[in-house]
């Protein structure tokens, strides 16, 4: 999650051919660890070359309509103005800064609801320090 003046850095992207809303995410590659995933998704999807600082939270997350299951690390990154985009991954349609407000309306249209508890666990002031990622990569 990157975070700039009370605004939140979502992309939007197409799934099933719906247009969603999600914080910037993506996957483990071979070799990868956790820590260069995010810097990579976020460089990939965004345009952006910015490191996370700590993580707000850890979610074990069942889509029964694809019978998937996902466990989705929240990483967060603070900005002090906000940042041009510009994405590298063609499924990603644009980049938005929105408040609080401007997603809770568009919950209809964000990808799981992961996005929005990811949103309220950061403004809870949930911290996990990045130092308990361990990796032998």
């Amino acid at each position: 999650m990157i975070v700039c003046q009370n605004k939140f850095l979502l992309v939007e992207e197409l799934e099933n051919n719906q247009q969603v809303f999600n914080q910037p995410a993506g996957h483990l590659e071979a070799n990868e660890n956790l820590i260069d995933a995010v810097k990579r998704e976020i460089h990939e999807e965004t345009g952006l070359l910015i490191e996370p600082q700590y993580c707000s939270g850890i979610y074990y997350f069942h889509r029964p309509d694809i019978s998937l299951y996902f466990l989705r690390f929240c990483f967060v990154i603070e900005v002090d103005e906000l940042l041009e985009t510009s994405p590298h991954d063609d499924e990603i349609i644009t980049t938005h800064w929105l408040t609080l407000d401007e997603i809770k309306s568009q919950t209809k249209q964000l990808r799981s609801p992961m996005v929005l508890k990811c949103i309220e666990d950061y403004l809870s002031g949930q911290k996990v320090n990045l130092a308990v990622f361990k990796t032998n990569l």
